[in-house]
């Protein structure tokens, strides 16, 4: 258990939760239907600073603390999006929550892609922000592309890189508006990394990713699955490590999705630009609110093109 104090923010409450053994960590705001934001690496609830009070004014705000990151615990195994996913379900359930809405980034994105394949009778929308897409396939620009993730290795190789190096590198570089992540910012999420137990959470989760998942995913695990909900993907154009192609292209893979680009904003747009992110997903959400039961017959499927409207500074 650490004993890190936990950042302020105004109208959040903080609850730890047991789920199944693993002690979570959860900030709550506001009140109405949830909205649960799963956070990316290497960061934590506090991601979600910028957009907690604009979302809280309409939904029941919930943020948990991914397993070995924040204030979660930092158990020897789980660490793949599957376990993530269960993990959320788990501490929903504890919360008496049933139906939800649900944005991921980053690692978030990729629990929140099994939790909308898995759960659709529980995830009303889902919005997906800077995460690779789970229909990928090994296709020559794919696998080109794979050169941007060399943190992916260098954070499986050992705990001196993933404990220090590269958090601070991705803090500093995957931004295209570095402004947004101000040092008082980084050094509420690099903290975290002076306990060993979330050091070796993060080599366990790159390790895995390098060896199961991704291998997993480029042979096709998802193959015959396919995403019902109404999805937006969220990308920021100048994300350095996820070109806009590998969020999107699902083709006959989704029933209901757009994608729509943010100009001029990297790998992390709730702080590059929260009012913008905060807009699209509350417009999304309101467009959609009237999504079919999943006894009703769904329209045929149609996906949106990328769109490149200016995020506003």
């Amino acid at each position: 258990m650490n004993d890190r104090p936990l950042p302020e923010l105004d109208g959040v409450e903080h609850r730890f939760v047991d789920v199944d053994g693993l002690r979570m960590h959860v900030a709550l705001a506001g009140r109405g239907e949830p909205i649960v934001l799963l956070h990316g690496w290497p960061q934590h609830w506090w991601q979600w600073r910028h957009l907690i009070g604009p979302l809280a004014e309409h939904h029941r705000v919930i943020c948990p603390d991914l397993r070995g990151l924040g204030w979660t615990a930092a158990p020897p195994k789980g660490y793949s999006p599957a376990a993530m996913a269960d993990d959320v379900i788990g501490l929903l359930d504890r919360l008496g929550v049933r139906a939800f809405d649900l944005v991921g980034h980053d690692w978030g994105g990729a629990a929140g892609y099994v939790l909308a394949l898995r759960f659709p009778d529980r995830v009303r929308h889902f919005v997906a922000i800077n995460t690779a897409n789970p229909f990928l396939r090994p296709t020559p620009r794919v696998l080109l592309n794979g050169r941007r993730l060399w943190h992916i290795a260098a954070n499986a190789a050992g705990h001196r890189l993933a404990g220090s190096v590269i958090p601070r590198w991705a803090l500093r570089h995957w931004p295209h508006r570095p402004a947004a992540l101000t040092p008082e910012d980084q050094g509420v999420f690099l903290a975290q990394f002076q306990e060993p137990a979330r050091v070796r959470a993060t080599v366990r989760y790159y390790r895995n990713l390098l060896l199961r998942e991704i291998p997993s995913l480029l042979a096709g695990r998802y193959r015959w699955a396919r995403l019902t909900l109404p999805t937006l993907v969220l990308s920021g154009d100048k994300d350095p490590i996820l070109p806009t192609g590998q969020m999107a292209g699902f083709g006959s893979r989704a029933a209901d999705l757009r994608v729509e680009l943010l100009e001029d904003v990297g790998h992390f747009p709730a702080a590059e630009n929260p009012s913008e992110v905060a807009q699209r997903v509350l417009r999304f959400l309101a467009i959609n609110s009237l999504r079919p039961s999943p006894a009703e017959p769904r329209p045929a499927a149609h996906q949106h093109h990328p769109t490149a409207n200016a995020a506003s500074s």
